[in-house]
């Protein structure tokens, strides 16, 4: 078994750089015996319930988290990038709401931002 995990994947969800399929992503894992991964796409969790039952029946641990944009308070042309990872059920909550909020309160130049 490999001791390696990816903590920063974009699948077919984040359309600007994600090319992975999710079904593709958790069956390769499982080949390389991989105990984990992570899925993290751009500003949204449009994959996250898939991906989760998927890699679960693989026998893979799924990892949920995201890409968010973040705005620099200080300059409005200042946009820099975080990945955040759910622990558990209460930090997936405060995902979506993160992302929820940068889609319908975040909008920088039609780009969702926190």
């Amino acid at each position: 078994m490999s001791s390696f995990v990816h903590l920063r994947l974009h699948t077919e969800y984040s359309v600007t750089d994600g090319l992975v399929r999710s079904e593709v992503l958790v069956k390769r894992v499982a080949e390389m015996e991989m105990p984990a991964v992570a899925v993290t796409d751009r500003s949204n969790l449009f994959c996250a319930i898939k991906f989760y039952k998927q890699a679960l029946e693989a026998g893979v641990k799924p990892i949920l988290g995201a890409d968010l944009l973040m705005n620099n308070a200080e300059s409005d042309e200042s946009i820099s990038t975080f990945s955040v990872l759910v622990m558990n059920q209460v930090g997936y909550k405060n995902l979506i709401k993160l992302t929820s909020d940068a889609f319908t309160q975040g909008q920088k130049l039609g780009v969702p931002t926190v």
